[in-house]
């Protein structure tokens, strides 16, 4: 639990298997809520990333699913569709409305049961529990299975988890959800480790800044921040991919070392529109709340499976 964020329409459910370490997150759209991403780890997992591109033709979504289970959660979204389509919810076609339901995995294999994966009726139940003012974090929903700091070998990672965090400038809002699972280390404004690489509770890359250029110990591809932006801002879908783009320096800010070989990061950008603001202020509120709500997530999590956290090593601090 955390700060309370309200999503303005924007619902968000969660499911949560802690004994198998996997779960999904679920965030079901305002009508006409327009999106776009950008993918700039070379690894990601995704469905419907395609279309999401400026020059696609569809601009609407009705909802996005964020999951563990590498790409066997991707088979989730089909519970976010059943639910939408019951609802009435999805793009109009002349034999019926078909849900627009985008989605993203990150690898949580190796916290938990390696062989478990959400399935289409948790995420179902993820939609029918989603609501609008949620402050829920750290280690649920796509979460669960999350961890940091893999880059110096599985054994000394621990706990990432789901971050939010909000900001306003008058009458816009940005609010950001990032699920954080990445290969690096966590880091302060000041880029002081949170979360990373320890032994006995020692941070690894504190005792050298050199480590970081070796070469990680972990697989291909078994790393991803994912992070979702939600936003009141008037935008056109061109411009949503850009800010898609720019909002990746947010996780550049909180995590050392980002977007490496081993990372398959994106950022999807939605907006309900209507508000007017510069397109270089808005950037920034997203770069900023994106870099509190990877800390957040990692703030907030909690340890299963004996993966330790920022909670269980720092008890008194937190």
């Amino acid at each position: 639990m955390g700060q309370e964020i309200i999503m303005n329409n924007f619902r968000v459910g969660h499911y949560s298997d802690l004994q198998r370490g996997t779960g999904c997150t679920v965030i079901i759209c305002p009508e006409g809520t327009k999106a776009s991403a950008y993918a700039r780890g070379v690894s990601p997992g995704t469905r419907e990333y395609a279309l999401l591109s400026p020059f696609r033709k569809v601009e609407e979504i009705h909802g996005l699913l964020l999951t563990g289970g590498s790409a066997f959660g991707l088979d989730a979204a089909a519970g976010i569709m059943q639910y939408l389509y019951e609802n009435r919810k999805g793009y109009l076609t002349t034999f019926g409305r078909i849900p627009i339901v985008p989605g993203a995995v990150i690898f949580d294999l190796p916290v938990g049961d390696s062989t478990a994966y959400p399935k289409p009726e948790n995420a179902y139940l993820a939609c029918k529990n989603a609501i609008s003012h949620n402050k829920d974090q750290g280690t649920i929903g796509a979460g669960t299975g999350a961890s940091v700091g893999k880059w110096a070998g599985l054994e000394y990672k621990m706990k990432g988890g789901i971050g939010i965090a909000n900001i306003k400038n008058n009458n816009v809002w940005v609010n950001s959800l990032s699920v954080v699972n990445s290969v690096g280390d966590v880091v302060n404004r000041s880029g002081e480790i949170i979360a990373g690489a320890q032994k006995k509770g020692k941070f690894l890359g504190a005792l050298d800044h050199k480590i970081y250029w070796k070469r990680p110990e972990v697989g291909l591809g078994e790393n991803t921040v994912l992070v979702t932006i939600m936003t009141n801002a008037e935008l056109q879908k061109i411009n949503l991919h850009y800010i898609a783009e720019r909002t990746h320096n947010g996780i550049v800010s909180a995590i050392k070392p980002a977007h490496t070989t081993f990372d398959g990061d994106i950022v999807f950008t939605l907006t309900t529109g209507g508000k007017t603001i510069n397109l270089d202020a808005l950037a920034e509120m997203c770069i900023e709340a994106t870099r509190l709500s990877i800390i957040n997530a990692v703030t907030y999590a909690t340890s299963i499976n004996n993966v330790p956290s920022v909670k269980s090593l720092n008890p008194k601090n937190v």
